[in-house]
């Protein structure tokens, strides 16, 4: 009998892959990505002190918005989650997809970070 894959199982299993490559520095911190069905988040975390740096979810109340399962609202937390990381001082980061595949969403986030200032 056919058995349905796991999409959910089957994107952890590609963000475990990613990540045994992919680590934050303190000089060098990871864009995490995060992308539920109505919602999307993105950390800069510094994987050897273990440390949330900056965040910005369409979850956060000055960020809201009506539609946060979006292109538009992934463009605006993209910029937001630069200008903050750019506030702290961090210019260079190292993109994690969480498994996600570079389109659409992500994919929008990536490039919003990227034209407000921030490098990978």
């Amino acid at each position: 009998m056919f058995k349905k894959a796991d999409k959910k199982a089957l994107r952890a299993k590609r963000h475990l892959r990613v990540r045994k490559k992919i680590s934050g520095t303190p000089e060098r911190p990871r864009l995490s990505v995060y992308r539920s069905e109505k919602n999307i988040y993105a950390q800069i975390i510094d994987d050897v002190n273990a440390v949330t740096l900056v965040s910005a979810s369409t979850v956060d109340k000055e960020l809201k918005v009506n539609a946060g399962g979006n292109k538009e609202a992934a463009k605006m937390i993209g910029e937001a989650v630069a200008k903050r990381a750019l506030d702290k001082g961090i210019t260079e980061v190292v993109f994690d997809r969480g498994g996600y595949v570079y389109h659409g969403r992500v994919q929008a986030l990536a490039e919003a970070a990227r034209e407000a200032g921030l490098k990978f």
